[in-house]
């Protein structure tokens, strides 16, 4: 219930305002880290005379290390204070990523690249909790727009970054950018954030996490590397999953036996932050698969340079600020499901806009979609982040954070692994159907107009139509991605009968005194 006098931490001020910049560039350091070093791999490959396989363990590696960590992000929290442990992990994150710019060899990289994603990943469940924590209930709306921003706009904003970055200087300064973020944030937190509680009587619950930590962490493995190994045709895609399996049986059979279990359940009996999850996970698995599509789409398709590809996605960053500066005011007045379905509407017609999507598709197009589709992520991801935490307990902050990250994180994996998986076998597919009909016998080929630019008898007219055909295929199978996402989303919409009401709650808490919180 509303307490009288006001919390520290929700006053206005300089040090509320200084946590917020804190939280916000560790929020972004994380985030553009999951993306930013993609751009770069080709580079590093030559520099480090790695293979093909080994390059991709720098992806791999830093995405099972953060999986994994996520997860007791909340234990840790409670046991150490929260503090301390974002100092630590801020600290721990820029020296590794210091590291990795003067890694030697790939085994170095690779080494750096798992302290990156073991210290990096309390940074986003920590400073959302910190942000929570830094606002009154009326204000939140507000504070998950600011912190949105940093979560949302680093995917997006990683790759053109990354490539500038890779070609105006070198790979290594894709790393050496957190540097001076990095120090400004664990000298802004250790200035100006207020210790929160501890509690020294919780013990690890070892077991629970080691059988978690297998379980996501080989989940992670076959969904990153089962379109390199030809998912259930390789024995090591088939074994992660295996493991993954008996590791979740374990977790979940030893969880609800045991006294004190890794994940605290209380967390699920809560409607609101329940819905949060569902929705975490519908809004991890769109984003990121979405730009795994568009990226490609852009370059292979259409044959933009990296960097006006990474621009013109920059757009949709651009409808995702517009879409978070209006949706904190408005949810004093709109039910957050109301913003959540009409978020997630404009996103589904936006992906159907882009089934249409061919080679001869303008710029303008391109960017009105990405501005609105940007949008709807928007329009989801305020409701999303406020509703979440609307009733939860406040001694259950932290594990939430974590949990709903881990739920966006995993979703995202999945979410990319099914598209591109989907994007390869449609391409060789649909390349097969189209092929069958491009022959000399063809009356189609025979039309004067069509042999003057493709001759069949010729190796050049054959080359010719054989790229035409691959390109066709391309497109057909990024329309059919995208309407794969589209149709997801439209299923998950009735499932925002999930949500409580949130306006009536909002308006009642700014009606209170003045930064009361709710403890």
């Amino acid at each position: 219930m509303p307490t009288p006098g006001p919390s520290p931490a929700a006053v206005p001020g300089l040090r509320r305002n200084m946590v917020t910049i804190c939280a916000m560039t560790a929020t972004i350091m994380q985030a553009l880290d999951t993306t930013i070093a993609n751009v770069a791999l080709p580079y590093m490959q030559g520099t480090l005379s790695a293979s093909q396989d080994q390059i991709n363990w720098v992806l791999t590696s830093y995405i099972v290390a953060a999986a994994i960590m996520t997860a007791p992000v909340g234990w840790i929290a409670n046991r150490f204070g929260r503090k301390r442990i974002f100092i630590i992990c801020s600290g721990g994150f820029t020296i590794a990523s210091v590291l990795c710019g003067l890694a030697q060899d790939i085994n170095q990289m690779v080494l750096f690249r798992l302290l990156q994603g073991v210290f990096g990943a309390a940074l986003v469940p920590l400073s959302q909790a910190v942000m929570l924590d830094s606002y009154a209930l009326h204000e939140r709306p507000k504070a998950m727009a600011i912190w949105g921003m940093g979560v949302m706009m680093g995917p997006i904003m990683g790759p053109s970054l990354g490539a500038w970055l890779t070609e105006t200087y070198s790979w290594h300064w894709v790393f050496f950018v957190n540097l001076p973020f990095g120090i400004f944030t664990v000298l802004g937190l250790m200035i100006f954030m207020d210790e929160s509680k501890t509690n020294r009587d919780l013990r690890f619950d070892w077991f629970g996490f080691t059988a978690l930590a297998v379980a996501i962490g080989s989940l992670q493995l076959a969904l990153d590397r089962g379109e390199q190994l030809g998912w259930l045709e390789s024995n090591e895609i088939i074994a992660e999953f295996i493991i993954s399996a008996i590791g979740f049986y374990y977790f979940f059979a030893h969880s609800f036996t045991t006294a004190r279990p890794f994940i605290q359940f209380a967390l699920f009996k809560d409607k609101n932050f329940v819905g949060g999850c569902v929705f975490m996970a519908v809004m991890g698995l769109v984003l990121f698969s979405t730009m795994a599509l568009s990226s490609p789409f852009l370059q292979n398709v259409i044959g933009y340079p990296i960097i006006t590809a990474g621009v013109l996605l920059a757009s949709r960053g651009c409808g995702t600020f517009v879409a978070m500066m209006l949706v904190g005011r408005m949810m004093r007045f709109v039910e957050a499901r109301n913003l959540i379905i009409s978020g997630l509407s404009i996103t589904a017609f936006s992906l159907y806009y882009m089934t249409a999507w061919t080679d001869q598709t303008g710029v303008t197009e391109i960017i009105v979609i990405s501005v609105l589709q940007g949008f709807g992520f928007g329009l989801v991801f305020v409701p999303l982040s406020t509703v979440a935490f609307l009733t939860l307990p406040n001694h259950l902050r932290t594990d939430g954070t974590s949990m709903l990250t881990l739920m966006r994180n995993v979703a995202s994996s999945v979410g990319i692994s099914i598209v591109i998986s989907q994007l390869t076998e449609g391409s060789r597919r649909v390349y097969a159907n189209l092929s069958e009909h491009v022959t000399p016998f063809n009356h189609a080929m025979q039309m004067p107009n069509v042999r003057g630019m493709i001759d069949m008898s010729t190796d050049t007219g054959r080359a010719m139509a054989d790229a035409m055909v691959k390109t066709q295929a391309q497109i057909i199978a990024f329309s059919l991605d995208y309407q794969l996402v589209m149709l997801f989303i439209l299923v998950t919409i009735p499932l925002t009968i999930m949500i409580g009401s949130t306006k009536a709650t909002l308006r009642a808490q700014s009606a209170a005194p003045e930064h009361a919180v709710i403890e």
